[in-house]
């Protein structure tokens, strides 16, 4: 179902409609999942809470701490499937999941309808 909100008050508004948490572990030590395992879980849960098809999803800001510069298309691509969209990566130590939720707000208020975090 699409609703056109061109004109509504709430045509600015963003909301979270899915959410997937993990048991955190430092990636690195010992017996600790890795980036991939945490993103793959998480990020099953928060499609499934939100009805949502990976298909529908056009772009993803991934926060990270700890992996290498990369691991947000790591994490998506190999252990979600989520290919052909483009993946921001963002680093911003104890800020990482405002400011990948922040960087997902800004895309959506430019137009796009499906951000993954």
């Amino acid at each position: 179902m699409h609703v056109d909100i061109s004109q509504s008050p709430l045509r600015n508004r963003v909301f979270v409609v899915g959410v997937g948490m993990t048991k955190f572990t430092k990636p690195g030590v010992e017996n600790a999942r890795d980036y991939p395992d945490l993103a793959k879980e998480a990020g099953q849960k928060a499609l499934a809470d939100a009805q949502i098809p990976y298909s529908a999803v056009e772009q993803a800001c991934i926060g990270y701490v700890y992996g290498d510069s990369t691991c947000g298309q790591r994490a998506i691509y190999h252990s979600l499937g989520l290919t052909g969209i483009p993946i921001i990566n963002v680093n911003n130590n104890c800020s990482t999941g405002s400011t990948a939720l922040f960087m997902a707000r800004q895309l959506i208020q430019g137009g796009e309808k499906c951000l993954f975090v």
